[in-house]
């Protein structure tokens, strides 16, 4: 089962979908606008946000927005908009999936399913895989693990797609453009939703922008990923 961020402003469509994923032994926690959604993805790790577009502080497009910039959770959209323009432009801002209100349980449900599978990737053991090692970074991308000097990195989705990509190319500096179309599938975008992955990213390597150990940015080309270099005594 999962854990589910409902963001809906209407009582009683969210008291309605808080029963539903309960009795379906989801574990939910719900909020009504988009700035307190933005705080629980922030302090919390949830499997699935389901986003109203409708809140009163925030449009919910904008709110996808600012949820790419710090997670890369699945998003499915719940929206009583069916205009096709809108919906496109809401799935390549990152959103996972879409519902049109009014929709049944059974198809959020559906939806849920269909989304988690594809987050999660195929059920069972992955087989063995060759793991890349960059200085004391060991990445394994069939099991979807990282180590650094033998720890486990406790990495996000995103943040493991972006380490294992730039670790596949050690030492070859990676355009902005490149990492969006191959990390985040996207032909354009935000480089702020790049800065921030990368700088989560170093936070968990031990490193800062100011004093990089394996990610480097060269400003205005890209990203390179290399060991640290020998230490240097003063």
């Amino acid at each position: 089962m999962a854990s589910v961020l409902v963001v809906e402003d209407d009582q009683f469509v969210r008291s309605a979908l808080i029963r539903h994923l309960t009795d379906a032994a989801h574990t939910v926690r719900s909020v009504g606008t988009a700035l307190e959604a933005l705080r629980e993805v922030a302090h919390h790790r949830f499997d699935l946000v389901v986003l109203d577009l409708g809140l009163p502080d925030l449009d919910g497009s904008e709110a996808l927005k600012m949820l790419r910039g710090i997670t890369d959770v699945p998003v499915i959209v719940a929206t009583a908009r069916d205009d096709e323009t809108e919906i496109v432009r809401l799935l390549n801002a990152g959103a996972d999936d879409y519902l049109t209100k009014p929709f049944s349980v059974e198809h959020l449900s559906a939806r849920m399913a269909a989304v988690l599978r594809r987050a999660r990737g195929p059920a069972g053991e992955p087989p063995p895989s060759t793991v890349i090692r960059v200085g004391g970074l060991a990445i394994d991308p069939l099991r979807r693990q990282a180590e650094l000097d033998g720890v486990r990195l406790d990495l996000t989705r995103r943040e493991f797609d972006l380490l294992a990509f730039l670790a596949g190319r050690p030492g070859v500096v990676v355009p902005r453009k490149e990492l969006l179309a191959e990390v985040w599938q996207q032909s354009y975008g935000d480089d702020q939703t790049i800065d921030v992955h990368l700088s989560w990213l170093r936070r968990k390597l031990g490193e800062t922008a100011a004093r990089p150990r394996y990610l480097h940015t060269l400003r205005g080309v890209g990203v390179k990923l290399e060991p640290p270099g020998p230490a240097v005594l003063p």
